[in-house]
């Protein structure tokens, strides 16, 4: 399968992180075109990544004979506009999850590759790492017996100094769809339903608890109107509560701590410990398994992507499954249900009044 990327910066980004290693380490993919917004960048990318075609439009990269496939890792404000020009131009596109800045548009992107015809994928590939998939597969064979409860916790160290990289700081505001409840929020919902249940109903609280942040090359302070920490709670459609607790801007204790409780045993899933600060998000974890407290041992059958590091590996499997399982990767639309969830969480449950002691 021919690869086109929009938004494959030759200096940074989750393109040049993630998606391009991720690529050049599976037989069925080959990377064919890189787009960025400025022909030099985009020449340049070309010539670092050793691809053919270079593009500062997104329109000529989508339309291109050779690509087949559109990737795109941009901001998301800009997502919507990407991806109609690839379904214009009748590619399937794989998306970065959160797909849209809201559920209209995300909703509006569905329909109209439904209406294309084009296959779809989100970036939702924390479902797919070696912990997350064999715990699934647990639950399905009845590890745990009836779910009762579900709780998850996940920080990220996001945000733990004052002074964060200018290019970040966009993140810090609501309107721009790419902080703390979306990108977390959704991954760790995604998780929950992929691992456990579907989410029949939920509700939660979002709050600031880190206002004061500076751009780490001006000084200039930066406006923080988006939550940084999010509490949701909620019953999967079998009738089990579940919780959860994200939060930002904990240095030194990052982590993810899933817990399924049934009525014959308990299933803990933890991440495991690494000095890569990013790779304190759920989405590109490693994690670890254990029944009733006993470790354990995670089938090598469920090691897909030896050797590549936290970040392309996980990209690595959901390409992966496009090949092998598409029907197991997120759409559109799983993508426009999620952010449903996700808009849902910020919500306070009706009837529920916060008292002042």
């Amino acid at each position: 399968m021919r690869v086109g990327i929009i938004g494959a910066n030759p200096d940074r980004g989750w393109a040049t992180r993630a998606h391009i290693p991720a690529l050049r380490s599976l037989p069925d993919f080959e990377l064919v075109a890189v787009g960025t917004s400025r022909e030099e960048s985009a020449r340049r990318a070309a010539q670092v990544f050793g691809v053919p075609h270079a593009f500062a439009s997104a329109a000529e990269l989508a339309r291109h004979p050779d690509v087949d496939l559109v990737v795109v890792t941009v901001k998301v404000s800009a997502h919507a506009q990407l991806v109609q020009e690839a379904i214009a131009a009748g590619k399937d596109v794989y998306c970065e999850w959160p797909l849209a800045v809201s559920v209209a548009e995300a909703v509006e992107l569905e329909q109209a590759a439904t209406s294309a015809g084009v296959r779809t994928f989100t970036g939702l590939q924390g479902r797919f790492s070696p912990g997350m998939e064999y715990a699934r597969n647990l639950v399905l064979a009845g590890a745990v017996g009836q779910i009762t409860s579900v709780r998850l916790s996940s920080s990220r160290s996001k945000g733990s100094t004052r002074e964060v990289p200018g290019w970040t700081a966009y993140t810090y505001d609501d309107s721009a769809g790419a902080g703390l409840v979306e990108v977390l929020g959704g991954h760790a919902l995604d998780l929950v339903e992929h691992v456990t249940e579907p989410i029949d109903r939920v509700a939660g609280l979002s709050t600031i608890q880190h206002p004061g942040h500076l751009i780490a090359e001006t000084g200039e302070p930066i406006n923080v109107t988006a939550p940084d920490t999010l509490d949701v709670i909620g019953e999967l459609a079998g009738g089990a509560a579940f919780s959860a607790h994200l939060h930002d801007g904990e240095p030194g204790v990052p982590g993810t701590r899933l817990e399924i409780t049934g009525t014959d045993a308990t299933l803990t899933v933890e991440s495991a410990p690494d000095d890569h600060p990013w790779a304190a998000q759920l989405q590109i974890s490693e994690f670890t398994v254990r029944r009733n407290g006993e470790l354990l041992s995670i089938p090598d059958s469920y090691r897909t992507t030896p050797g590549l590091p936290l970040e392309p590996a996980g990209v690595a499997r959901l390409y992966q499954r496009i090949v092998s399982r598409p029907d197991e990767v997120p759409t559109f639309g799983s993508a426009a249900r999620l952010h449903r969830l996700v808009d849902a969480s910020r919500q306070q449950p009706p009837g529920i009044r916060f008292l002042r002691a």
